[in-house]
């Protein structure tokens, strides 16, 4: 039987691979897929261009693609899709896989390859895709037969959304997606068993941990991005089991939002520029109960010196995070909604007295480790954080859905401090591999998600340029992102800790040559603004908002602002480096605060 679309042997349909790979993705819920051509995909993208049930976003590079598409599974709570040929296609996509892979956002990458006859001979854009892609993928596929299309992108699925989310790989030879290739029913002619991971934590572990919340005298939440993956309920849960256990929140730089950061008792992001009550937080309190976080590096600090006293629970559902690098006393593993959900139902609201421990972090708090003075004076130079606190004032005052990516640096940080979230799936960030260029194809993924939303890339000029050519996926798609850019001209992390720790010797992160960003966002279709004193800024925010289409927003700020609080590298959380707005208060607060213990 011929790829007609006719019935083949018990009525199965028979359709070229491409047609078979594209009914497929329709029935798996596909909307968009983001991509770039070649000519490995080209008969995909035929099957593409006779179809209407899937929009496909032409990007500029194909790591943009993986990030738009990782901004869009991060917003929806639906599998990203992206399509790229073979070879350089392939390997240009490795960044973000990586990416999707270190935040755990479930992507589909599907990968065009030579003709398997041509496989291993180098043929003209050939990589091996599976070997380069395996420890950048959470799985990947090979498809070596028409027949194994539907059953591998229906499994891709699965191992992509269940468990602990990530990327996954398909790579596509060109001649078996031009091959007639057979359309089972959904659940037909499946290859491997089953993935099913553990999601219904151990009881005992259940019930110890509530008697572990029962003795506690400072207890402590600590989420992390888990929580806004398990879906909305579990951020739902989250806050419910705050409220009636009276637990102070701290939060991961990936899990924010999953609890409301104006709420009173989140304490605000913990780890190496985190608030200065969430780290003394950790440091000093008596439970930790880690919901859907990893311990990743920048939290914990030094290890050893992590949380010291405390009794330690990890609720995660994949058990290889579970004891990898903090040691804990009780393990949950299980899906982390699911497990907030029977802490409800088992905890009867026995517990400790917990008004020392606020006051303690009340005392903490009162150091006020964000705050900054900025000069209001017309022609003064604009402090990033003031940037950052007058944006999120600006769309708060417009009262509209708004979704905020950032690069990776100072502002993604001071935008982690002073840009507030009360919901989860607005905050779309690199967290793990702290990928320079995020931000910009994320903006992209994340209007392409949200048409009608107000979608911001907070960026520094160094990683707007990493990515800059997406400027041309805006204006071709008319998407109405806003770029709000913090131009202080240097790599500001980078020239921060060669300050601190490097003595002040800023070797290669100061931008000798910079674009004139609104001339550039003119080149692009869109509209160029700038601020370079504080009087200027408001006005630019305004009318950055009000605007219908691409703004570039060029923010000019102080170029030796630093991000504080920081924790050292190598060092515990109650060895934090302060600001000069906050050091004169220190030593009072901490020693006001300690005796409260």
């Amino acid at each position: 039987m011929d790829a007609s679309g006719q019935p083949g042997e018990n009525g199965t349909m028979v359709l070229n691979g491409a047609e078979v790979l594209l009914r497929v993705l329709v029935e798996q819920g596909v909307e968009v897929v983001f991509g770039y051509p070649g000519g490995a995909v080209l008969p995909i993208y035929d099957a593409l261009f006779k179809q209407n049930a899937i929009r496909h976003i032409l990007v500029r590079h194909e790591q943009a693609a993986v990030h738009a598409a990782e901004a869009y599974a991060r917003s929806t709570g639906r599998p990203g899709v992206v399509l790229v040929t073979s070879g350089p296609g392939a390997t240009n996509a490795v960044t973000g896989l990586v990416d999707a892979l270190m935040d755990s956002i479930p992507v589909v990458c599907l990968s065009g390859q030579v003709p398997t006859a041509l496989i291993g001979n180098d043929a003209f854009q050939e990589a091996d895709t599976v070997g380069i892609t395996r420890p950048a993928t959470k799985h990947n596929y090979l498809v070596k037969k028409p027949e194994h299309i539907a059953p591998i992108v229906r499994e891709a699925f699965e191992v992509a959304m269940r468990g602990r989310p990530g990327p996954v790989l398909i790579d596509l030879p060109k001649d078996v997606v031009v091959s007639p290739a057979p359309l089972p029913a959904p659940g037909e002619g499946r290859l491997h068993r089953v993935y099913a991971p553990r999601v219904d934590a151990d009881e005992e572990a259940i019930r110890r941990t509530i008697a572990a919340m029962k003795q506690a005298k400072r207890p402590l939440f600590y989420t992390g991005g888990g929580v806004i993956n398990s879906g909305p309920e579990a951020s739902e849960g989250l806050r419910e089991l705050a409220r009636r256990t009276g637990f102070p929140v701290t939060s991961t730089l990936m899990g924010l939002g999953a609890f409301p950061t104006t709420d009173r008792q989140f304490l605000g992001m913990l780890g190496m520029h985190g608030s200065y009550e969430a780290n003394l937080a950790t440091h000093g309190c008596d439970l930790l109960i880690a919901l859907g976080s990893r311990f990743d590096d920048r939290v914990t600090g030094r290890v050893s010196g992590f949380s010291p006293h405390s009794f330690k629970v990890h609720a995660d559902i994949d058990p290889s995070q579970i004891n990898k690098i903090v040691r804990v006393d009780v393990a949950l593993q299980g899906d982390v909604g699911r497990t907030i959900e029977r802490l409800l139902s088992a905890w009867d609201g026995e517990g400790q007295d917990l008004t020392r421990w606020w006051a303690q972090i009340d005392a903490w708090r009162a150091l006020d480790s964000f705050g900054f003075e900025q000069d209001m004076a017309p022609d003064a130079i604009i402090r990033p954080q003031h940037a950052i606190r007058r944006l999120y004032e600006a769309t708060q005052a417009l009262g509209r859905e708004t979704y905020v990516s950032t690069e990776v640096g100072q502002h993604q940080m001071w935008a982690a401090q002073h840009f507030h979230f009360d919901k989860p799936n607005r905050w779309l960030t690199s967290g793990g591999l702290g990928t320079m260029g995020y931000g910009l194809p994320a903006a992209v993924g994340a209007q392409i998600a949200h048409p009608d939303a107000l979608v911001i890339d907070v960026a520094g000029e160094a990683s707007t340029l990493m990515n800059i050519q997406e400027l041309g996926t805006i204006a071709q798609y008319r998407l109405p992102v806003k770029l709000f850019i913090l131009n202080n001209r240097y790599m500001g992390m980078v020239r921060q800790w060669q300050e601190l720790l490097h003595g002040s010797r800023y070797s290669q992160s100061y931008s000798e040559a910079l674009p004139d960003f609104v001339r550039l966002a003119e080149a692009f279709h869109g509209t160029g603004m700038r601020a370079t004193r504080v009087g200027e800024l408001d006005s630019v925010i305004e009318r950055m908002l009000a605007h219908d289409g691409l703004v570039v927003a060029d923010i000019c700020v102080a170029q030796d602002e630093n991000c504080f609080p920081m924790i050292p590298s190598g060092a515990p959380h109650n060895e934090m480096l302060l600001g000069p707005d906050a050091e004169a208060n220190a030593a009072k607060v901490t020693a006001e605060g300690m005796a409260l213990v």
